[in-house]
């Protein structure tokens, strides 16, 4: 009887909750902390990587990396710990009771609950895998993989309704081969074998292994967030006192511009002279001679200076000469030791808190790149970036700038083109700006007569729409947008008269029917007295260029039929499946059908074609050669 009550009882609970989730996550301990690590083995990459994590192993050696948004850690105290607390969490996901027996080949557009899944094969997952938490951000999906694995070129794991890839877990008792572009999410534990990913692969996860080499090559990495993670807050920001107003400032040193300059903010030194600005393209007050505000800012400029001083480092970025090239850096204090040469590109990932501070700390002079670019992503804002830089700086052609720049002791140097959103101060040496736009991002201390909320645009079809939003108007006339082919001789495109209320936000939006393949855009303000305020300006590229193309393979050439476009630089590129370029071809597109023949490779087996036109990958194919 009680066997047959207790029977009841489970047929009962399974019916009524049939969402159960078996999974449980093991506990990673230290080793959550590292994007790439081997208890036992060297740890390797070659080319750009970008990784956001430690990276280190206890037994061998971390080589061939640039910058890392993390520690490196070889052979010290905590890869000691990583490497127990990695045995510890190998073995709770070891122990796990499958729930699913599938088929060693996942993928190829299924769709997985949370759970146990075990194969006892070596598995490959090719096209795509999607993860469905089922609205539960708690659920955990762990792959038990008991011999190799792989992943074909572009495979893909899709995480919907709450998944997280903090609660994937992949426990591989073999190698693990990622080809190129594959997108992954999870941790991965290789238990006594290597991994190995290649060019174009994202892991948003952990790749570490017991006993084995993990080898990269010019991949995106980085720790996931959730699932009890710290919020990175960063440091606290320093006050900036009587500096909060200004947008150009020497505490000792003249500051001179030549060309035409927008600035929002005021503009002065304490010591020397303030020269060619034009008041008219100034939305703040210039102070062409010190005075006691100029004194009282160069008091809290130096309080400012003082207080970056004491912030201790947690990141220290070893490479200070390859400072760009897409790094991505998160909310922390870095430290880069010597003359940094900032070129192309670093990202601020706030990691969505808009509140994240960063702070970069450089004991030497700043030189950047033309066309270098600080961007802002998921709630980055510029008022909680912090330069703090022991030498002169100069920003090169046609840069954007975010954050506010301390320079102790050298000159400012801000040229053609730049654009600044932030401010730019120096405690010691002269400040030339070059025809820049400079915008400081708490505004002028003197009240403007709107207050501006938003001015973006986007491509649709063959247009432009551009938009931006204001409060408070009071006293405002119109507004002026300009466009621009490289963001230094810029038109006027249009003129919009305000609605001009005072208390209400007003929504505004203007289409350019002509606009240019790559423009810009930056929008003003004119008042009723005739002066105008410059608020910011904005890059806009066209849609993706229609373009169509196809593929086939005769005989010894593999055939590529365009049309649609005519672009005068693309190229073909031809990867094999391990990611390694076979063969790379330039090609002048036309409107009209034109076909281009590559050599066919002598290898037999899967290649992937792309067509590469105006830097976007506009065509993909898999050509299988036999």
């Amino acid at each position: 009887m009680k066997k047959t009550l207790t029977s009841i009882i489970t047929i009962i609970i399974v019916t009524l909750f049939p969402t159960v989730i078996f999974a449980q996550a093991p506990n990673l301990g230290t080793a959550a902390n590292f994007v790439l690590f081997s208890s036992n083995g060297a740890v390797t990459n070659s080319g750009i990587s970008q990784l956001t994590g430690n990276v280190g192993t206890n037994s061998g050696s971390s080589t061939g990396f640039g910058n890392v948004n993390g520690v490196m850690n070889d052979n010290n105290g905590i890869s000691a710990t990583c490497a127990s607390d990695l045995l510890i969490a190998y073995g709770q996901l070891n122990s796990r009771i499958p729930t699913a027996f599938p088929a060693p080949l996942l993928g190829n557009g299924d769709t997985l609950n949370a759970g146990v899944y075990r194969i006892n094969a070596v598995t490959t997952l090719s096209g795509s895998l999607t993860l469905n938490a089922q609205g539960n951000s708690n659920a955990v999906f762990i792959f038990q993989i008991q011999a190799a694995f792989s992943t074909a070129a572009a495979a893909k794991i899709k995480l919907i309704n709450g998944a997280q890839a903090c609660n994937v877990f992949w426990k591989i008792e073999g190698a693990v081969t990622m080809a190129t572009a594959t997108f992954f999410s999870g941790t991965v534990i290789a238990n006594n074998a290597a991994i190995i990913m290649t060019v174009n692969d994202t892991l948003e996860g952990r790749a570490l292994s017991t006993t084995g080499a993990v080898t990269v090559q010019g991949v995106l990495a980085y720790t996931p967030v959730g699932c009890g993670s710290p919020l990175l807050t960063g440091p606290t920001a320093p006050t900036l006192g009587a500096t909060a107003c200004y947008a150009l400032f020497s505490a000792n040193g003249s500051v001179t511009n030549s060309g035409i300059t927008f600035v929002t903010g005021d503009v002065g030194t304490n010591v020397g002279l303030t020269n060619g600005f034009n008041a008219s393209n100034v939305s703040g007050t210039i102070h062409p001679i010190p005075n006691a505000n100029t004194s009282s800012t160069a008091a809290a400029l130096q309080n400012v200076n003082n207080y970056l001083n004491t912030l201790t480092h947690d990141i220290q970025l070893l490479y200070p000469a390859q400072f760009g090239n897409n790094l991505v850096l998160t909310p922390h204090t870095y430290l880069l030791n010597a003359a940094t040469s900032f070129t192309g590109t670093v990202f601020l990932n706030a990691q969505g808190n808009p509140n994240a501070v960063f702070v970069l700390k450089i004991n030497g002079a700043l030189t950047t790149s033309t066309f270098s670019k600080v961007i802002l992503t998921n709630g980055a804002q510029a008022k909680n970036v912090f330069w703090k830089v022991e030498g002169a700086v100069t920003i090169n052609n046609n840069s954007v700038f975010n954050g506010t720049l301390v320079c102790n002791n050298g000159a400012i140097n801000l040229n053609t083109g730049d654009s600044i959103i932030g401010r730019a101060f120096t405690l010691n040496g002269a400040l030339n700006t070059f025809a820049i736009n400079a915008n400081n991002i708490s505004g002028s201390c003197n009240a403007l007569p709107v207050n501006w909320l938003y001015f973006n645009g986007k491509s649709i079809q063959k247009n432009v729409l551009l938009q931006w939003g204001t409060t408070n108007e009071i006293n405002n006339d119109f507004f002026t947008i300009d466009k621009s082919k490289d963001g230094i001789t810029f038109e006027t495109l249009a003129r919009v008269n305000a609605n001009a209320t005072v208390q209400a936000q007003n929504n505004y939006y203007y289409t350019d029917q002509q606009p240019y393949t790559s423009g810009f855009y930056r929008i003003a303000q004119t008042d009723k007295s005739g002066k105008i305020n410059y608020f910011k300006t904005i890059q806009i590229k066209q849609n993706k260029q229609d373009v169509k193309a196809l593929h086939f393979v005769q005989e010894n050439y593999i055939y590529l039929q365009t049309s649609g476009e005519s672009v005068a630089n693309a190229s073909i590129h031809l990867y094999n499946i391990e990611g390694k370029i076979i063969i790379t071809q330039k090609i002048i597109l036309t409107k009209e059908v034109s076909t281009y023949k590559i050599q066919r490779p002598i290898q037999k087996g899967m290649y992937i074609l792309y067509l590469e036109s105006k830097g976007e990958k506009i065509y993909t194919g898999k050509v299988m050669v036999l």
